[in-house]
């Protein structure tokens, strides 16, 4: 007899984790359930948790995802993926969502039954982002279009509502530009570098060739297998005379090498034989003449300090906010923090209002005085009065050149920040974003924290690797995007409600936060960009900081200041919530009480405006250094 804390739905996991191994071709593959976003990393897969009641929803959602993660854990190796992958950011995620269309492809052709599985995981996905309410292919990610319409080229399977919405509207585009490359599509499914190959050149054919780096292919080929490192990339393979031959005998043995296909541990390895980044690697093997004696360094990890190191950068992750809960978690979390300062919103908006009230009067119009013709200066009568011998004098408006701007906050989203004052910087950033948006000023707000508390998976690595000395930063980073510069507030508005999620605070590593926000920032077209941020202490990180010298992540962040500061495309300023923030920013000012932030934060961008140096120099709070 079933004991009456027996969880009903645990038989139903049971059998689904062993369905999933022996669909993945993986035995000993790690299956656990979460409520955190399901995903795939060294520990295994991560699927949907099953509730008790064990809904139909319930139970073919987790199925879907198990079965897409297990073909791609057994189609997919990471090996040729890592070598044909492009570096550029929208490349790259074209060329992963097309991969991710081949996986499922393959389990379509061979398991039948998986493919409708995987429609229902589609359509939870799409109604999760909304897709199905899109109306105009520019708010449709066409990555995600890339990835549907090769599925439903390959598989000649409808696809569900609001990937169908996605789909129709890059349709066209899509196959206008790269229908000719796709016409062998069906033969070079079953071939991961052959496909990988069409994937790059239908990234060529949507415009994004700028993005793929160097050739792979003919890297390897002017080697002619002479090279030692890509000897030690490829010391798998039972001949290494090049070219095309070569990658069909690597997609040949993937299947064999699916327990390491998709892992973070594979990613590692292979990133360390490619010395650090494969497009990198790829290029280091494109010699003119002979070949060097010594292959050149490794590309450093940040632009401002040479000497800054990480142990793993595999399980960074840069994740929109929507991905990071459910959209009825979000709206709940939303509506808790208006509850919560409710009584302190008013005030935000006051200020909001006076900062609105500045720049609009910056934007508009000013005067011009002291002319001999326009509008009659009444101000100045009575030196006429006064003197009858002089002139009137004139007046002229102008109006007054208000530059294109971009607004940036970056929140410290670290445990220590729990509580009243995440509470008032979330909700000031959401204000000010509804506030520069009326005044035609783009405002982008992203969160840094860490994925784990003491290293994370970085950690379990280096351990495993027997404790090196210095490793660098040791902790998984996550920077979260919760609103982008070019999305409206609206559509953002619920997303800063994450920031109350339990669970989500953790370390801070400002250094590369601060680098990664103005990397975006630079790229921006317009004229003026300008970077807040906003944090309560110094960058800390228990497991970085245990194994590294102890000013460590605090040098490397006034390494990355005076680097921003030096190129001069941004204007920094920061706000310091309980900490002297002005010792490492020029522009700062430190608050003692959270209460205050909206205020500063008002008065610092009100000042940024201020064309008067001296002002501007009074209000932010200018550091003098002797």
């Amino acid at each position: 007899m079933a004991k009456s804390d027996d969880n009903p739905a645990d038989p139903f996991k049971k059998a689904l984790a062993e369905a999933t191994r022996t669909l993945a071709d993986d035995p000993d593959m790690g299956v656990s359930y979460t409520v955190d976003p399901p995903g795939i990393s060294n520990d295994g897969l991560r699927l949907p948790q099953v509730s008790r009641r064990m809904s139909r929803d319930e139970v073919m959602l987790a199925r879907g995802t198990a079965d897409s993660f297990a073909l791609r854990r057994r189609f997919h190796d990471q090996k040729t993926s890592a070598k044909y992958a492009p570096p550029g950011d929208m490349a790259r995620e074209i060329f992963n969502a097309m991969e991710d269309a081949r996986c499922e492809a393959m389990g379509a052709r061979a398991m039948p039954g998986t493919a409708a599985n995987i429609d229902v995981k589609i359509e939870a996905e799409a109604a999760r982002k909304g897709y199905k309410s899109l109306v105009a292919k520019e708010e449709a990610p066409l990555s995600v279009a890339a990835g549907y319409l090769i599925r439903q080229m390959a598989t000649g399977r409808a696809l569900p509502e609001g990937a169908d919405t996605v789909a129709q509207l890059w349709r066209e585009h899509f196959e206008g530009q790269a229908g000719g490359t796709l016409e062998g599509l069906g033969e070079a499914l079953s071939d991961q570098a052959a496909f990988a190959r069409m994937a790059r050149q239908v990234i060529d054919d949507l415009g994004y060739g700028d993005q793929l780096g160097d050739d792979p292919d003919g890297s390897d080929d002017e080697d002619g297998g002479d090279d030692a490192e890509a000897e030690s990339q490829e010391d798998d393979q039972p001949d290494s005379s090049g070219g095309e031959e070569e990658d069909s005998d690597d997609h040949e043995a993937a299947p064999d090498q699916s327990q390491d296909s998709q892992t973070d541990a594979a990613e590692a390895a292979v990133q360390s034989e490619d010395m650090a980044d494969p497009t990198e690697g790829e290029e280091t093997d494109m010699p003119e003449g002979d070949a060097p004696s010594e292959p050149p360094p490794p590309p450093a990890v940040s632009d401002a300090d040479a000497n800054y190191t990480v142990f793993r950068q595999t399980f960074d992750e840069i994740i929109r906010a929507e991905d990071l809960a459910e959209p009825a978690e979000l709206e709940r979390l939303r509506a808790y923090l208006d509850k919560q300062l409710e009584p302190l919103k008013g005030a935000v908006s006051r200020l909001a209002n006076k900062l609105q009230r500045r720049l609009q009067a910056k934007q508009n119009r000013s005067w011009e005085f002291d002319l001999e013709e326009g509008t009659l200066d009444a101000g100045r009568l009575a030196r006429v009065v006064a003197s009858p011998t002089t002139p009137l004098s004139y007046k002229q408006e102008k109006d007054t050149e208000f530059r294109d701007t971009v607004v940036t906050i970056l929140l410290d989203n670290s445990g220590s920040m729990r509580g009243r004052p995440i509470s008032i910087a979330a909700i000031c950033a959401d204000v000010l974003s509804q506030t520069l948006e009326r005044c035609d000023v783009k405002t982008e707000i992203l969160g840094f924290t860490t994925r784990a508390w003491k290293g994370g998976q970085s950690r379990e690595d280096w351990l495993a690797a027997g404790r090196p000395a210095q490793p660098g930063r040791l902790n998984d980073l996550r920077h979260i995007i919760y609103k982008s510069a070019d999305a409206p507030w609206r559509r953002a508005r619920a997303n800063l409600g994450l920031m109350m999620k339990e669970g989500l605070l953790k370390e801070n590593i400002d250094g590369e936060a601060l680098e990664w926000a103005w990397k975006r920032l630079a790229g921006r077209p317009e004229q003026r960009k300008i970077l807040m941020v906003i944090s309560d202490g110094a960058p800390v990180d228990d497991s970085t900081l245990s194994v590294n010298p102890a000013n460590y992540l605090e040098k490397h962040l006034r390494d990355v200041i005076a680097m921003v500061q030096k190129k001069r495309g941004v204007e920094l300023c920061a706000i310091g919530i309980g900490h002297d923030v002005t010792r490492y920013y020029d522009h700062a000012v430190t608050i003692t009480d959270a209460e205050q932030l909206a205020g500063a934060i008002t008065d610092q961008l009100a000042a940024l405006f201020e064309v008067d140096k001296r002002k501007r120099d009074r209000w932010m709070g200018r550091r003098r250094v002797a």
